[in-house]
């Protein structure tokens, strides 16, 4: 079906589930396309060449991933320049101590609400609405996600009104030029064991995707996937507890008292690490070892035959 037909059709009526179910891609206004926020490019902020080469991939990303830097903190330097030095930083960072080619993410936002291209080409590929940049921001998903990193650290926090106007239309024009619908629009943590993208910040994510429609022009009628839990040393309570009972079906002597402790984030790692999972903290984040958290990686290993993967997920979501 055409572009004029799929605007057409949803101008007359269809939800954005229902469009869905016919194979429809609803995204983007019945009038006009989202305008395109002012985003500055390598060049602006004088980037590195890339260590290697640039995967493009042939085919539209499937998710739109929210991330945050964690360093350098939540700084009040909102000035342009900064936002230029921070690109800087941050592909040094991926570059010289990550060992990747190039900046991870493919668009970085800053406080005061700049955005700067992060991977070579990602702007211009992003122009084209056909194919995206591989980064290297969501382990063992980069092929089907394009992440923005958020300057600022935010698990206490909420981020500054420049950053969110900023992050609403950087993603409203990112979703309308793939045809990205709102409930694509994810956290990091929706596919790592990571604390990305802070507590505050992802309890926002339904505001921002109500926010991004809005733009498009569409409302996203679907309810979200409940997603796991993410549990974390320190962690009490009675969702520990059932994560416990799985490591000790899975062989793991930890106890069952509900407390996330040494033994419990131990066992942890080791079933990422058996798994082959990566346990990178967020992409610009320099100190934070998440090595032991349990999240959306680690608990389908876990969970024991008895019942379906997705009613576990449904019952730890409560």
């Amino acid at each position: 079906m055409g572009e004029a037909t799929r605007r057409a059709v949803l101008k007359g009526g269809l939800t954005v589930t229902a469009a869905g179910a016919l194979g429809l891609a609803a995204a983007g206004s019945a009038n006009a396309a989202v305008e395109a926020p002012d985003i500055h490019p390598t060049s602006e902020w004088n980037a590195r060449a890339a260590g290697g080469a640039i995967v493009v991939e042939n085919h539209k990303p499937t998710y739109i991933v929210v991330h945050h830097t964690v360093d350098p903190g939540n700084n009040t330097d909102y000035s342009l320049a900064h936002a230029l030095q921070i690109s800087r930083d941050i592909q040094n960072f991926h570059m010289d101590t990550r060992g990747w080619i190039d900046t991870g993410q493919q668009f970085t936002n800053s406080r005061g609400g700049y955005v700067t291209e992060g991977r070579h080409r990602s702007l211009e590929i992003l122009r084209g609405g056909t194919q995206h940049v591989q980064g290297a921001n969501v382990a063992d998903h980069n092929s089907e996600c394009l992440g923005i990193e958020n300057e600022g650290l935010y698990s206490t926090v909420d981020v500054p009104d420049a950053l969110w106007d900023s992050l609403v239309k950087l993603i409203a024009y990112i979703a309308d030029q793939y045809g990205i619908t709102p409930e694509f629009i994810k956290g990091h943590r929706d596919f790592n064991s990571t604390e990305c993208c802070g507590q505050v910040l992802y309890d926002r994510l339904p505001e921002l995707r109500t926010a991004v429609g809005q733009l498009l022009g569409v409302a996203a009628t679907r309810a979200d996937a409940p997603e796991w839990p993410l549990l974390k040393p320190g962690d009490t309570g009675p969702k520990v507890a059932t994560a416990q009972r799985f490591l000790r079906t899975a062989g793991f002597a930890v106890p069952t008292d509900g407390v996330f402790g040494k033994a419990t984030a131990q066992a942890v790692a080791t079933v990422a690490r058996e798994h082959g999972l990566s346990r990178d903290s967020c992409t610009a984040a320099r100190a934070a070892d998440e090595s032991g958290f349990l999240g959306s990686d680690v608990w389908p290993l876990l969970v024991p035959a008895d019942r379906s993967t997705a009613a576990w997920r449904r019952e730890l979501a409560r």
